[in-house]
């Protein structure tokens, strides 16, 4: 019977989150020592003395995390509770905290360095006399992780013998008793210079014979053959070229810099979303009303994005199949919640807030809800239900005068509407007068396979009318 070497138990307590730990020893129990232990409780006490600090998985997507500080020093004193380390996520920084009584003993992933989940972070000693113990396995592990890397340099000197496959020439040999392969042309030559094809050596792909390789045996036009051997040599060009461009080198003066943890998770949500069939429908709307109920609740703290949030929320409830989701390709879900994500550009990335309900708070409680969610987001603090829990996201650049764009859908999330400027506009009403009023378009990218060109021009109807007549929206 040995303890697990992880104990998943990861509760998310406001910003912090609490990690378990691994016993340094694995005991071997006999059944002499069980019932021995039932009789004295401390005995695995005593043994349990160094205990392995691991990297928490902070989401659901998180596959490593960076240590960005060590909250404390080796030899501190750590009770339960305190927190440790802050680790870098693929969306925010948390502070980790112990769940045991200890002393930090050793730091094995410094700050600025990453480690897969799970992989241990440091060690914590009971007392004083476990700290030399733990710091000599701190430095095993170290050399562990350094040791691999030498047998890895074998099989380095190894692939020299992949030179080997310069044999293949041996397959041409089989070819004197199979089937003679040549191209029309080549058997023409033979004919011609009366060359026996059986006993030429093809070089063209599979061991085709070649009219070079005809003229080569014949022994004329010795160029030809010049120009054969050269053909390799200009295929591998091409192959070096195809190389060097999948990664040109950068230009003289250029900075390379890595992804941080965010844009990397970035990254990788872009390209998941490439797979996911897409189309997408623009619509105009009428913004005068929402425009002056803007300035009547803006004194009392609303902001834009709460009432557009607002107004998509409740457009949601009557058109749910826009608020679905699809997540394998084979069935797709009605989400019971509209949690409405918000596209926020932070130092180093983006990130997507998410308010909860936004069908269910009234507008004052959404513009509140919104703004504190702003603050953690940009102190790269929210937790993963803050921000990996929506069912359909906004895209606002029209605070930058941007007129329309498309926006790309997130994984796992049916639609994302995208939001321009509302500029003035002179528009003519059924009975021909010109007037001026202030028009926004928005643009929505939906998933095809689960939303439909009707399903999305009906849900833009929907929103149009409560965004021109926004009195529903402070109810």
């Amino acid at each position: 019977m040995a303890s697990s070497p992880f104990l998943s138990r990861i509760p998310i307590n406001n910003k912090t989150i609490s990690f378990s730990s691994s016993l340094s020893p694995l005991f071997p129990f006999s059944p002499s020592t069980l019932s021995h232990r039932k009789r004295n409780p401390n005995a695995l006490r005593v043994q349990a003395k160094i205990r392995e600090i691991f990297m928490p998985a902070l989401s659901s997507t998180m596959t490593e995390g960076k240590i960005v500080s060590w909250i404390k020093s080796e030899g501190d004193v750590l009770s339960k509770g305190e927190s440790v380390v802050v680790v870098e996520s693929d969306k925010a920084d948390m502070d980790v905290e112990t769940f045991y009584d200890g002393i930090l003993a050793a730091i094995v992933v410094p700050e600025g360095e990453t480690a897969p989940v799970g992989a241990p972070i440091g060690l914590l000693a009971e007392n004083e006399e476990e700290i030399a113990e733990a710091k000599a396995k701190a430095a095993s592990k170290a050399g562990g992780s350094s040791s691999p890397a030498t047998p890895v340099s074998p099989p380095d000197t190894s692939t020299p013998a992949p030179a080997i496959p310069q044999p293949p020439p041996a397959p041409a040999a089989p070819e004197g008793p199979r089937k003679t392969i040549a191209t029309p042309f080549a058997k023409k030559l033979a004919r011609q210079h009366k060359v026996d094809i059986n006993k030429v050596v093809g070089t063209g792909p599979h061991g085709r014979i070649t009219p070079a390789d005809v003229e080569a045996a014949a022994g004329i036009a010795v160029s030809k053959p010049s120009v054969s051997p050269a053909s390799p040599a200009a295929a591998a060009a091409p192959v070096m070229a195809a190389a060097s461009s999948s990664a040109p080198p950068p230009l003289p003066g250029s900075n390379v810099v890595p992804f941080t943890s965010m844009q990397a998770a970035v990254s990788k949500n872009m390209v998941e979303s490439l797979s996911v069939p897409t189309f997408r429908v623009g619509y105009p709307l009428t913004t005068d009303a929402l425009d002056a109920l803007y300035e009547k609740v803006k004194p009392k703290g609303v902001t834009m994005t709460a009432l557009l949030a607002k107004a998509a929320a409740m457009a949601l409830v009557q058109h749910p199949v826009v608020n679905a989701s699809c997540k394998d390709g084979k069935s797709f879900t009605y989400n019971s919640n509209i949690n409405i994500a918000v596209a926020v550009a932070i130092n180093g990335g983006l990130i997507t807030p998410v308010l909860q309900d936004a069908d269910k708070l009234d507008l004052y409680l959404l513009s509140k809800k919104w703004k504190e969610l702003l603050e953690k987001a940009r102190a790269k603090q929210l937790q993963p239900q803050e921000y990996n829990s929506g069912t359909f996201t906004l895209s606002n650049l029209g605070m930058f005068g941007v007129d329309r764009f498309d926006a790309i859908l997130p994984p796992g999330q049916g639609a994302i509407m995208a939001v321009g400027a509302s500029k003035p506009t002179v528009v003519a009403d059924k009975d021909g007068f010109f007037s001026v009023k202030s028009k926004m378009l928005v643009n929505v990218t939906a998933d095809h396979r689960i939303v439909y060109g009707a399903d999305l021009a009906a849900f833009l109807q929907t929103f149009a009318k409560i965004v021109e007549n926004p009195e529903s929206l402070t109810l």
